[in-house]
């Protein structure tokens, strides 16, 4: 298997007052963006790149919980800015901190060839810092922004006013700071001293606290470092926020108006006049910015829907697409933008499938109906629920998207990764699932584009627009779901075929002569049961349908299923390709089924799933992916042994799985 990866080394070599050795950066994704990992002196650091960098590489430097309350540096990456963070919160703003934060700002600036002026960002332990730092960089920096910042040590982790303190952290702080108790008590360089470099440099301030506030209280930390800063002419903003706090003591709590916070940003960041008009005009998403990528976009269907004739439009996927709901929105519409064209409209989704059973039945349920102009497919949900691998995810959209682009030069397609619960909790801890990983590995490579529904919904109940519970409800999702997405892809088709994204002329797109994995399923199909040689114990029924009381799906119930439900049972099916496989109707008496191929040794495959004790669920099973083009031969039979959690031995085929072509 070739699949492409981009990897990054980045070379740390610095005097801290030790050198940094040079380490190998990790790549990820953060809430949607390219991040790297790398390891400064022993400390965890990271960039997040955004797509399209300001003007001036601008850049925001976060100090301390970096996972807290991001919501302002997504607006900002997706602004333009970097984001970089380096962990030295175990270090508590001291003189060592500050050493470790110069080399870092050094290494920052020419490395990523940043701005040489930067914004801060603290919270809570943070402040000391941001403020350690800054008064001895005051031209280095455009702006400050705290919550609940820590600017006085006595205070926090001290304990020795109003606040409750932290017994632990205060050894630590005085053991890094070399103090004992009495001295700490008299120490004069905690963020509330010596603020005269930050004033005269005109650094503006912004600090966002909570009144209640019982571990970093406002008035032993922010009020004395306010009054002192106004006293010395520096310009501080305080907002209070009323939000009601996340925790028993006031210091967690929701931020009452996150584009005030970045507009403070833009407002004192240089050439950042756009960004902040950006901000400001009237958009769809919470967030300065939209979760498509157009890629080569989808010149050729609009041109094809302008003429005024006809167009066909398919949707690949599962039950989010075979439900009624976004699908005939966007239906109605393409209808409404293209009002003289006669459209067909192929709903191709079935409940449960992902992206291998969609790749051997693209033939059937969308190719078959003609040349396909606009083609949508989805399979996030299904592919990471299903349980389907990293390789059996990439195999699989990459044989969809070579197949379709085979049959049609011409067409068009995106790519769309819905939302569920498990996806949104991967965004909210700062990562992107591993299917949408795959997914856009394919896509990427083929420069198809994609939709990122999953980050898109992911952000905008981060925003508080609305609760996965109270207003998606489930991933299925209610009417006000179905249209969050209608007006999503709306959006990234106002975009594609907006009038400066429009091609000239239709273009045939040519496919990478090498593929990402050249086992990929691009000639995969569906083979007819009636092409097997029965040994014994297997019969052919007309129309199949169960005796229990356990569900059933479209197209795997009242159809002719090749059945039998006793041990020993066999059958020979010859064909020519280089996988083959079994689509099934795998109920609560599924088996397992012994299968050799070629005179190859017997192995097994339990056809029982978690969801087949209340349901016949259709099931693509991919029983070998790497044999040689060409002829072969299957030999399938029922074991004796059984999933303890099924009722039988019954195994029922609608269809053989073939990865080659018809002869």
């Amino acid at each position: 298997m070739r699949i492409h990866q981009s990897a990054v080394t980045v070379c740390f070599l610095m005097m801290v007052p030790a050198a940094l050795a040079a380490v190998e950066g990790a790549e990820s994704y953060w809430h949607g963006f390219r991040r790297t990992d790398f390891n400064a002196e022993g400390r965890s650091s990271y960039i997040v790149y955004p797509d399209a960098p300001a003007p001036g590489n601008p850049w925001v430097w976060r100090a301390r919980f970096p996972g807290y309350h991001p919501e302002i540096d997504i607006s900002l990456v997706g602004l333009g800015f970097h984001l970089l963070y380096t962990d030295v919160g175990g270090l508590y703003g001291s003189p060592q901190a500050v050493a470790h934060w110069d080399a870092f700002y050094d290494y920052a600036v020419k490395e990523f060839n940043l701005s040489p002026r930067v914004t801060l960002e603290g919270v809570s332990r943070g402040g000391l810092i941001i403020y350690n730092w800054a008064k001895k960089n005051p031209h280095k920096i455009d702006c400050i922004y705290t919550e609940s910042p820590v600017c006085d040590f006595k205070s926090w982790p001290g304990g020795k006013g109003f606040g409750i303190g932290s017994p632990d952290d205060w050894k630590q702080l005085l053991e890094v700071y070399g103090l004992d108790e009495p001295s700490a008590l008299e120490y004069k360089d905690n963020p509330i001293d010596n603020l005269q470099p930050l004033a005269k440099a005109g650094v503006p301030l912004l600090h966002v606290i909570c009144e209640n506030d019982r571990v970093v209280p406002p008035n032993e930390n922010t009020a004395i470092l306010q009054r002192r800063y106004q006293e010395l002419g520096g310009e501080i903003t305080v907002l209070d926020n009323q939000s009601e706090p996340q925790t028993l003591h006031g210091h967690h709590f929701p931020l009452d108006d996150v584009q005030r916070i970045v507009e403070f940003v833009l407002e004192h960041t240089p050439k950042s006049e756009a960004a902040l008009a950006h901000l400001q005009a009237e958009r769809a998403t919470p967030f300065p910015r939209d979760y498509f990528r157009l890629r080569r976009g989808l010149s050729n269907s609009q041109r094809k829907f302008s003429r005024g004739q006809s167009g066909r439009v398919a949707f690949l996927g599962g039950s989010i697409t075979h439900n009624s709901g976004w699908r005939d929105q966007v239906c109605d519409d393409l209808q409404k933008r293209f009002p003289n064209t006669a459209f067909e409209f192929i709903n191709a989704g079935i409940p449960s499938m992902g992206s291998t059973p969609g790749a051997f039945r693209l033939q059937r349920d969308v190719l078959s109906k003609g040349p396909i102009d606009l083609l949508f497919v989805e399979a996030a949900v299904n592919d990471s629920t299903n349980g389907r691998t990293a390789i059996e995810q990439i195999r699989a959209m990459e044989g969809i998207i070579r197949h379709a682009q085979s049959a049609n030069p011409d067409i068009d397609i995106v790519v769309m990764y819905f939302a569920d619960p498990e996806k949104i909790g991967a965004i909210d801890r700062g990562g992107r699932p591993e299917v949408i990983t795959n997914h856009e590995t394919v896509a990427e490579y083929y420069d198809i584009p994609s939709l990122n529904l999953a980050l898109e919904v992911s952000e905008r109940i981060l925003a508080r627009e609305f609760t996965w519970k109270d207003d998606f409800v489930d991933l299925h999702p209610s009417p006000f779901g179905q249209e969050l997405y209608s007006r999503s892809i709306a959006r990234l088709l106002d975009e594609a075929w907006s009038e400066s994204a429009i091609s000239p002329e239709i273009h045939k797109y040519s496919l990478p002569e090498i593929p990402l994995d050249e086992k990929n399923y691009a000639h995969g199909r569906l083979a007819g049961i009636e092409q097997v040689e029965i040994s014994k114990g297997w019969q052919h029924i007309d129309s199949w349908h169960p005796a229990d009381k356990a569900g059933t799906r479209h197209g795997f119930v009242d159809v002719p299923m090749l059945c039998a439900d006793e041990p020993d049972a066999e059958l020979h099916f010859q064909f020519h390709g280089k996988a083959v496989g079994i689509f099934v109707a795998a109920g609560p008496d599924a088996g397992i089924v012994e299968y050799s191929i070629d005179g190859t040794p017997f192995q097994e495959r339990d056809l029982f799933t978690q969801w087949s004790r209340g349901l016949h669920l259709p099931w693509a099973y991919v029983l070998a992916t790497d044999l040689d083009s060409g002829s072969h031969e299957l030999v399938l039979r029922i074991s004796a042994h059984k999933n303890e959690k099924s009722r039988g031995h019954a195994v029922r085929i609608a269809h053989f799985l073939v990865n080659g072509p018809e002869k």
